[in-house]
């Protein structure tokens, strides 16, 4: 007898990237790259690292529940009142307690058909509908997306840059969609990898906020190098985070990722060297794959989308045995695609032997 909730049954779970120490195991392999989960190449910032190491003595007390000194921090450095901001064990926790604050039974979510996965997948753990609108040429279609608003909708979810394809929404079509929108609608910008960004007429989400019904999410985990700890959060109206906060475990973000997270923010020398290794990678690996003749999406993320014009999970196992780890993009409908990770200069060249000997 299955005794577990009919939506739950039914919901295809999250598959992450494979992990290095996984692939050696499986296939007797020494040495592994992974370029699957979109993570910092050069590793963790020092000054993180130092942090780190300075409270690991306190591990025997709990952490600060309210996140103080990091919501303070990280207020300072948007210009917003620390109240504004909800910090979460990363994005995917502050997506969830959006969701079961804003979404009630017979509400549904809008979002994209090839995006973040856990907008739907969360949604369907508390069996609220989503509706989904095609991508358009790879982009968040936002037309698309106010058509299928309705009078039952509460949320629309817009990553920007958008996972797994690196396009982008420009201010100007932002700003189009949030003209008249319903009042009784919700927004949630995703901005995971905004510091990457590197055009002019990228739309910051949080202009937004106090104008329209907007959360912002960003996290720790991609350009600070601390996806291991994880941490995120979220900005809002103060009256919405207010209500997040209700929704919230208590010590939800450990000790070490705030701390480690506080002093990331400090690390600009490290997010720097981060932003231009991307940045000379990209332009690496798109000619490489202009020479192979290899189409791809043009990215403003730290990865890359690639079409291989054959079986996406093939070529992905394939790799596997080369010590190369990619993510396929069979979960999102991408068959005969490839999400690549752009990592060092080692890193790259290494996948493109990979990626040549395997085609």
């Amino acid at each position: 007898m299955n005794l577990a909730r009919k939506n739950i049954q039914e919901i295809s779970p999250y598959i992450a990237g494979k992990p290095i120490a996984e692939t050696k195991r499986e296939l007797g392999l020494k040495k592994v790259i992974k370029l699957a989960s979109n993570e910092n190449p050069l590793g963790t910032s020092p000054k993180a690292v130092k942090a780190i190491k300075r409270c690991l003595k306190e591990l025997n007390r709990y952490p600060d529940s309210n996140s103080f000194y990091l919501k303070k921090r990280i207020a300072a450095g948007l210009k917003v009142i620390p109240s504004s901001i909800v910090v979460g064990n990363g994005s995917d926790e502050l997506i969830d307690i959006i969701i079961k604050t804003f979404v009630e039974e017979g509400e549904n979510v809008v979002t994209g058909d090839a995006t973040f996965l856990e907008y739907d997948i969360i949604s369907k753990v508390y069996a609220r509908e989503v509706i989904k609108a095609p991508l358009k040429d790879f982009r968040f279609d936002l037309a698309g997306i106010r058509e299928k608003i309705n009078s039952k909708t509460k949320l629309v979810f817009i990553a920007n840059p958008n996972n797994p394809t690196g396009t982008y929404v420009t201010k100007s079509e932002l700003e189009k969609f949030l003209s008249g929108l319903p009042d009784n609608v919700i927004v949630v910008m995703d901005e995971a990898y905004d510091i990457f960004i590197d055009v002019d007429d990228y739309p910051k989400g949080a202009d937004y906020i106090g104008k329209n019904n907007i959360i912002v999410l960003k996290t720790f985990s991609k350009a600070y190098g601390l996806a291991g700890l994880r941490v995120g959060f979220a900005v809002a109206a103060e009256k919405f985070a207010a209500f997040m906060e209700k929704a919230r475990q208590p010590f939800n973000v450990n000790l070490l990722a705030q701390e480690a997270a506080l002093a990331a923010l400090d690390d600009k020398a490290f997010l720097n060297k981060t932003r231009k290794i991307v940045l000379k990678g990209k332009k690496y690996l798109y000619g490489a794959f202009d020479r192979m003749g290899l189409k791809y999406i043009p990215s403003v993320t730290n990865f890359i989308l690639v079409d291989l014009k054959k079986d996406g999970v093939t070529v992905f196992k394939d790799l596997l045995k080369q010590g190369v780890i990619v993510r396929d993009m069979q979960q999102y409908g991408l068959k005969n695609f490839i999400r690549v990770t752009i990592g060092t200069a080692a890193e790259n060249k290494k996948f493109i032997a990979a990626l040549k000997k395997v085609l």
